[in-house]
């Protein structure tokens, strides 16, 4: 592993913890060179992953931009972020487990939506206004009448 500080590629492993989940092992790393200290995170891929949108464009999945897409219908909620990554491993790891490299993007919305309705009620409604393209208020009504269990 490269020190982020000096560049050296010799670094040792000071400590390791796998994280509550086991989806994640947690590194504490020394670098040999300059003496700095810094962590690394470690994640099992099973596969690699294409996401197939809309138009049939072909793309790398991203956990990233799962993560992120996850975080902004969360913004500004309470929420407790080892629920969200809990839910974001869970994604990844039923996308990985499907059986199939090629995953329709539509799949994973509702993946995240069913994930984001577990967490909160705002976001679910929040991520559904962008993922199902809201036109109106009255969608939110409709959304809400029909979607949304108390």
């Amino acid at each position: 592993m490269r020190c982020p500080f000096c560049g050296k590629e010799d670094t040792q492993v000071k400590d390791s913890r796998a994280s509550e989940d086991g989806a994640t092992i947690r590194r504490r790393r020394s670098c040999t060179s300059c003496g700095s200290r810094f962590t690394t995170f470690e994640r099992i891929q099973l596969r690699d992953l294409i996401v197939i949108k809309r138009n049939g464009k072909k793309i790398s999945f991203d956990r990233d931009k799962l993560l992120k897409s996850m975080l902004m219908a969360l913004r500004k909620r309470q929420t407790n972020d080892d629920a969200i990554e809990r839910a974001v491993n869970g994604i990844v790891r039923q996308l990985e487990s499907s059986g199939d490299n090629e995953i329709q993007s539509k799949f994973i919305g509702e993946l995240v939506m069913n994930a984001l309705a577990e967490i909160d009620n705002v976001a679910y409604i929040r991520y559904a206004s962008v993922y199902r393209n809201f036109r109106e208020a009255s969608d939110f009504g409709k959304f809400v009448e029909t979607e949304i269990k108390d």
